[in-house]
């Protein structure tokens, strides 16, 4: 090969090929070096480039490829300068006799060359195509990401507006839920007062019944205040029935709003949460520190929900309390209305059961005036009896002695002797005399008689009369009692004092004034005149 072939061979060996190891081709020391065809330069030269884009050889390798096969391939005949790194080498071997090779054609080479170009020219089109491929999955993939990742903040934005918008209607619903408890819990304790104070409305009616038990022979009747009292105990049965039933139901409710609360307050506090999560998630973004891969982040937990069991979820506890709430507004009215009826009832029946009570103890005293009356009435008449039968047992005196006069008389005239002792006038006279004095006696001795009987039916008639007349003060002080009793549902029970006894009882009652006698008289004829 000549000079031609040499320079082709240098230039070849000297172009900076991408293929070629780092230093091949620059011209750093003189070595001797044999001649070669162009084909055969070409030839090396496009295998080492294959090599060397296949990326499997490293450079030192590549190196060690290219001076065996530059060695095994090109005979030695004259030497050039090649590069630095492969002057040792063929200096050790430059006495060695290389086998003549293959030698190619100039066509050969421009086909090489034109090979080459070809095959540069595809891969580079090749790149091109890879890399607008590239350019454009780069573009749609971070385009793609871009909306869906504003999608989901949308979502996201939109699902925090949903859950707080129902975060505010449970707050509303609590707000109410807590508003209805309260009042529905101070209707309770009011209806478990009213409950209480009708303890002592049915403790003074017990008290008055108990109090009028203790009346006696005629007074124990069974009048219009007895029924009246018996009523006010019935209806105050009734009305505690009634309000513990309501403020048992009270009660239950409650239980009721408090399990509802309950329900709410977790609902509620899920929210938070809820809320809490999703606006961490929404103020994420790649620059955030906390940030990483998850293992298996898109499984669905097994306690998971639809959208529409969440919303229905809310709006069954919702719908829930209100129907509690509107259930325990009724009850209130309900039990306000009780409670006001049922004051309103007992009222009544304590202006009723007090009126008849005041018309009793009017009755009573009515009768207790005409007791007295008729007591002082017979007093009188007792002593104008008494007086009657003095005169009487008087006169009847005066006529024994008139008649003993008169007895004596004939008695004395019948001893006159022998003829004169005759029936003349004056025996006539004083036969006469004895006759009418013994038939005044008679008479006197009747009259004493009656009177002493109806002096005696006016003893029986005074004692009945004190003893009506001590059952009816018995009565009254025990109706007047019950008046006072019943003034404690009038008057608080601490400032209550009952006043002293308008009636006096029979026991400390005192007669008129009378003498010594007669008063031994009357008690004397009143005990022999009880049966």
């Amino acid at each position: 090969m000549g000079d031609g072939a040499v320079s082709t061979s240098l230039s070849l060996c000297n172009h900076r090929s991408p293929g070629l190891p780092p230093g091949l081709g620059q011209r750093v020391a003189p070595v001797s070096y044999p001649c070669a065809s162009p084909a055969v330069w070409a030839h090396l030269h496009y295998t080492v480039c294959e090599l060397r884009a296949c990326c499997c050889f490293s450079l030192e390798e590549l190196s060690r490829l290219w001076l065996h096969l530059h060695f095994q391939c090109i005979p030695v005949t004259n030497h050039k300068t090649l590069p630095l790194p492969f002057s040792p080498l063929l200096s050790a071997m430059a006495t060695l006799s290389v086998k003549p090779g293959q030698r190619f054609t100039v066509p050969d080479w421009h086909t090489s060359s034109h090979l080459i170009s070809a095959d540069a020219e595809r891969r580079r089109s090749a790149s091109h195509q890879v890399r607008q491929e590239a350019r454009t999955l780069r573009n749609e993939t971070s385009n793609q990401a871009k909306w869906d990742e504003h999608d989901n903040r949308t979502r996201l934005a939109e699902r925090i507006r949903s859950v707080n918008r129902w975060k505010e209607t449970l707050d509303k619903c609590l707000a109410d839920v807590d508003a209805e408890i309260d009042a529905l819990a101070k209707v309770k304790e009011a209806a478990e007062r009213a409950l209480q104070a009708k303890n002592l409305p049915l403790e003074v009616a017990i008290e008055c019944l108990t109090l009028r038990e203790s009346r006696s022979a005629i007074n124990m009747v069974r009048d219009p205040v007895e029924e009246d009292l018996h009523k006010e105990v019935k209806l105050i049965d009734k009305a505690k029935r009634e309000l513990q039933q309501k403020a048992s139901k009270a009660f239950e409710q409650l239980c009721l709003l408090q399990e509802v609360r309950q329900q709410l307050s977790s609902d509620h506090q899920c929210k938070m949460e809820a809320l809490e999560l999703d606006r961490m998630c929404l103020s994420l973004s790649v620059n955030s520190p906390n940030i990483s891969f998850k293992v298996n982040p898109t499984w669905v937990p097994n306690r998971s929900t639809t959208v529409d069991e969440w919303e229905q979820n809310s709006q069954s506890n919702k719908q829930r309390a209100e129907a509690e709430m509107k259930t325990s507004a009724e009850l209130r009215e309900a039990t306000v209305l009780a409670i006001a009826q049922t004051n309103n009832e007992l009222e009544a029946q304590r202006v009723a059961t007090e009126f008849a009570l005041r018309k009793r103890i009017r009755d009573l005293e009515k009768a207790y005036d005409e007791l007295q009356w008729q007591e002082q009435n017979t007093l009188e008449e007792i002593a104008d009896m008494e007086e009657e039968i003095r005169c009487l047992e008087e006169e009847l005196r005066r006529k024994m002695q008139v008649l003993k006069v008169a007895h004596t008389r004939l008695e004395t005239r019948t001893y006159r002797p022998h003829a004169d002792l005759c029936r003349d006038q004056v025996q006539y006279g004083l036969t006469d005399e004895v006759h009418q004095l013994e038939g005044a006696i008679r008479a006197l001795r009747q009259k004493l008689a009656e009177s002493q009987d109806s002096l005696d039916a006016l003893y029986r008639q005074l004692h009945r009369i004190r003893t009506d007349l001590g059952c009816k003060t018995n009565s009254l002080v025990l109706d007047n009692k019950c008046m006072d009793t019943r003034r404690k549902l009038l008057v608080p029970s601490e400032r209550f004092l009952p006043e002293a006894e308008t009636f006096p009882r029979a026991t400390t009652r005192t007669l008129p004034v009378r003498t010594n006698g007669q008063q031994e008289l009357v008690q004397e004829r009143a005990t022999d005149c009880i049966p």
